[in-house]
């Protein structure tokens, strides 16, 4: 299977290229290479036959396009977004950018692509998103695939609406799609903003460690 991973040289998403490289299939890396991405995160695979790198940005649809039409993927998995809720709070425009203007552009290309001659039978569009599209949910709350949407920061509010993109794409033109929302992520090539990184190193230089709100939050952590 040939897979476009977007967002490949990222945290979660050199992940998914490592380890579907060591598994025997075709990876394209498209990424824009911003701060938070690092080719020395898929060093471990970059020589390989079955590893292809595209520098591209998701805001850029004639880059897409070209993308599609020269690798001809069987799936996408499409995990490139702006992803630090800080982050969108100080500067919520480039989240809309790149998470909403963002998927609507890889949707479009993909949808051209499928609907064009010899698409593959399989394809799937794999639209990778956050828990915090649900918001808050108390000290006793859990979250199903029903739950409503309630986000809470301009970070989680354009993952909620990258979500409805991709729900209608597939109810409106049939484009076969998947959407996952996953709790946190940690692990290794963690990008040292984020809170695990932080702690750990605060804590081995002797420095304060942050505490949100009054400490009493809880999330849970999926390993990457």
């Amino acid at each position: 299977m040939k897979i476009l991973v977007t967002g490949g040289a990222g945290f979660i998403g050199s992940a998914v290229v490592r380890l579907a490289v060591s598994r025997g299939h075709e990876v394209v890396n498209l990424d824009a290479l911003t701060y938070a991405a690092c080719l020395e995160n898929v060093a471990p695979v970059a020589d390989s036959p079955l590893y292809a790198f595209e520098q591209a940005d998701i805001r850029d649809p004639e880059a897409l396009t070209a993308i599609f039409t020269r690798h001809k993927p069987d799936a996408v998995m499409h995990l490139a977004a702006e992803s630090h809720v800080d982050r969108s709070i100080d500067g919520p425009g480039a989240f809309i950018e790149t998470n909403v203007m963002g998927t609507y552009n890889m949707l479009q290309a993909a949808r051209s692509f499928w609907e064009g001659e010899g698409r593959p039978e399989s394809f799937r569009f794999h639209h990778i998103s956050t828990d915090e599209v649900y918001g808050t949910l108390g000290p006793t709350g859990q979250f199903t695939e029903e739950t409503p949407y309630a986000p809470n920061s301009p970070y989680s509010a354009s993952k909620a609406g990258s979500d409805h993109l991709v729900r209608a794409w597939h109810e409106t033109y049939g484009l076969p799609v998947v959407l996952t929302n996953c709790s946190n992520n940690y692990g290794p090539y963690h990008f040292p903003e984020k809170l695990i990184p932080v702690v750990i190193l605060n804590a081995l230089a002797g420095k304060p460690l942050p505490i949100y709100g009054d400490g009493s939050n809880v999330r849970d952590w999926l390993y990457v």
